[in-house]
């Protein structure tokens, strides 16, 4: 038997028996067959002849040899994927891109190491931007436009990254921050991370999230089980996406490490922030820019120890954020500022339609794919495109159930932009119930932005956004609209679906929910600072009913752990036209009531009455139990 390894598909075990390798891509060529490469950026069931199945063959004969079974030998060929993302890290807020106040040598380093899109997109704010990323299509599309108030919960026919590795044999996992709902069917470990260690909500310390967590030595959940961990935040989801590779090191792996930080509460020790302060930083600033500086420090011991098992060549390692800088610029009237902070030039900030809320760095790395040496790209794109562009370096074979919004972009990874079309893509700040039509909106191309409908704005000789062109180009500002006017009838059925959470099924039961998910048109308490507070509001939650049974619903105005008062004197809960009632106690806790239900979706809501106050609120938290 003759190997070439000249191929750039997959390269050999390199002869020796080791599993733990993951060998760099390369095509193999047996002798007596004519030379059959891989195309770059096709899927590997597209490729002709399938030189991948050629490949395995040869591999296969080898491992007999060497000891090896089959599934090492497909294992060892396939790259882990580590996909990292922080949370209101400005594509201002790194030093290579210019900040004179943050030192991030790591992120420099790997910025100097990568491909970087410069012009790459995702949401303004934190859920419908993961949204987007785990699925490959629009925020709006997938039930995750807003942040809270039951819009941050994903609907239940979405498919999501980490199945699509799952269904191809890779160990999956994530550690750090998930928004996109706390509750089945919504959790990670439910729509495919084999492997799930993550703080409840939108961030640490929200209502969602285990009460009294203060990014120190907090308690996470661990596929849905509550688990005391020692350390900071930032150490605790590194260190264990360090422990779940080196349990999967001899099997391909993806790795999803979306970290709380730098979100607020702007919470580290004071050693990151003491060096910013003494050069005139402001206190929220500095603790803000110190958290991205803690979390610079773990990724460049992370590098090491994946350098350190002899993983980083064969791993595809992406590097962004989720949307525009959360502190590194004030808010309000930047001219008015005494300090106005660094936002690589760009208008607007975290939750703004203008660049400076969704423009963000995209770095991606991987050295046996020949991906990397410090190059831009100039294009647009954004987080729609990771999903299609690792199921094709990855060669994925489960075929996309829902149409995606991205593309592909391994053309432009491998230099090749001759060919590359004209795109059209779209952001947008929803924090309604209901989208409003144009508000908050982004219409983007390489060269144009159109905002809210009727602001335009030309990229190439006003990056800053700051001369509204739009009566200078009609022509462009028709079009535009016209592509919005398309993509929001595509996206508006969304708008009558809910993102429900199941009760009573096998999987959860019980099950906790929090006014962190209530619709309502009243102030959510979103925080478990709201919760101390004496808010009286309301709203409710969609759910669905599993199956027919009793359920039991518990009340309570904080969790059940904090053992605080009701504050009630009589209690209520309705679920559709069933509903229940009870008087309650001046030193209770909580207040239970039980209710026969039928299957199928419904509307929840509860009420803690307070009559010598003449006031009345929601129960902030609701146990809900099958008990038939």
């Amino acid at each position: 038997m003759f190997v070439d390894l000249s191929c750039p598909s997959y390269k050999l075990l390199q002869m020796l028996p080791r599993t733990e390798r993951h060998p760099a891509p390369a095509v193999v060529r047996l002798t007596g067959e004519s030379s059959t490469e891989r195309t770059p950026g096709l899927p590997m069931n597209s490729q002709p002849m399938n030189c991948f199945n050629r490949f395995l063959a040869s591999l296969i004969t080898m491992a007999a040899l060497l000891g090896l079974t089959q599934g090492d030998v497909k294992a060892a060929a396939r790259p882990n994927v580590v996909l990292i993302m922080t949370d209101d890290q400005g594509y201002g807020d790194i030093a290579a891109l210019g900040n004179p106040w943050l030192r991030t040598p790591n992120i420099d380093r790997l910025y100097s190491e990568s491909v970087r899109f410069t012009n790459f997109h995702v949401d303004p704010t934190c859920a419908p931007t993961r949204s987007a990323l785990m699925t490959g299509r629009y925020s709006t599309r997938t039930g995750c436009w807003h942040t809270i108030m039951g819009r941050s919960l994903i609907f239940h026919d979405e498919v999501l990254m980490p199945k699509f590795f799952k269904e191809a044999g890779y160990a999956t996992g994530i550690f750090g921050k998930w928004h996109l709902g706390d509750d089945y069917p919504m959790r990670p470990h439910d729509l495919g991370f084999d492997m799930a260690v993550v703080n409840g909500g939108g961030g640490v310390g929200q209502t969602p999230d285990w009460w009294g967590n203060d990014y120190f030595d907090d308690t996470y959940w661990r596929n849905g089980t509550p688990e005391k961990f020692k350390g900071y935040c930032t150490d605790v989801f590194f260190d264990e996406a360090e422990k779940f590779i080196t349990a999967h090191q001899n099997e391909p792996f993806f790795v999803y490490l979306p970290t709380n930080v730098a979100h607020s509460p702007y919470k580290v020790a004071e050693k990151y922030t003491q060096r910013l302060l003494d050069l005139g930083v402001p206190r929220t600033p500095a603790q803000f820019f110190g958290m991205i500086e803690n979390f610079d420090e773990r990724l460049g011991e992370f590098r090491n120890f994946l350098q350190g098992k002899g993983l980083e060549e064969n791993t595809i390692f992406i590097f962004l954020t989720d949307n525009g800088t959360g502190e590194g610029i004030p808010w309000g009237d930047l001219d008015q500022a005494e300090w106005k902070g660094f936002n690589a030039g760009m208008r607007g900030k975290k939750s703004s339609q203008y660049d400076g809320g969704h423009r963000v760095p995209f770095f991606i790395r991987w050295p046996a794919g020949k991906i990397g040496g410090g190059r831009d790209v100039k294009p647009i794109a954004a987080h729609i495109d990771v999903l299609p562009t690792l199921i094709d370096l990855c060669g994925l074979k489960m075929t996309p159930p829902n149409p995606l919004d991205g593309t592909s972009l391994v053309p432009l990874l491998r230099g090749d932009a001759n060919n590359w079309p004209e795109r059209t893509l779209f952001a947008s700040i929803q924090r309604e119930e209901i989208p409003p039509k144009w508000v908050g909106s982004a219409v983007m191309t390489d060269r144009w932005r159109l905002i809210d409908g009727k602001e335009l704005y030309d990229m190439d000789v006003d990056p800053g956004q700051r001369n509204n062109v739009a009566a200078n180009f009609p022509n462009e500002v028709k079009q535009l609209r016209a592509k919005y006017e398309t993509w929001w009838t595509s996206v508006e059925p969304s708008f009558s679906k809910y993102g429900y959470i199941t009760i009573g099924a096998e999987a959860a039961n019980p099950v906790r929910l929090t006014a962190h998910d209530w619709h309502s048109a009243e102030p959510i308490p979103w925080d478990q600072s709201h919760i101390k507070r004496d808010m009286w509001v309301n709203g409710y939650w969609m759910i669905e009913v599993a199956k027919a049974g009793r359920y039991e619903f518990t009340l309570y105005r904080q969790p059940k752990q904090a053992n605080h008062p009701l504050e009630a004197s009589n209690a209520r809960v309705q679920v559709d036209d069933v509903e229940a009632k009870t008087t309650v106690a001046d030193d209770a806790t909580s207040a239970t009531m039980t209710l026969a239900l039928k299957p199928g979706p419904a509307k929840l809501q509860t009420w803690l009455i307070n009559e010598p106050k003449n006031k009345t609120r929601g129960a902030f938290f609701v146990h809900v139990r099958r008990v038939d």
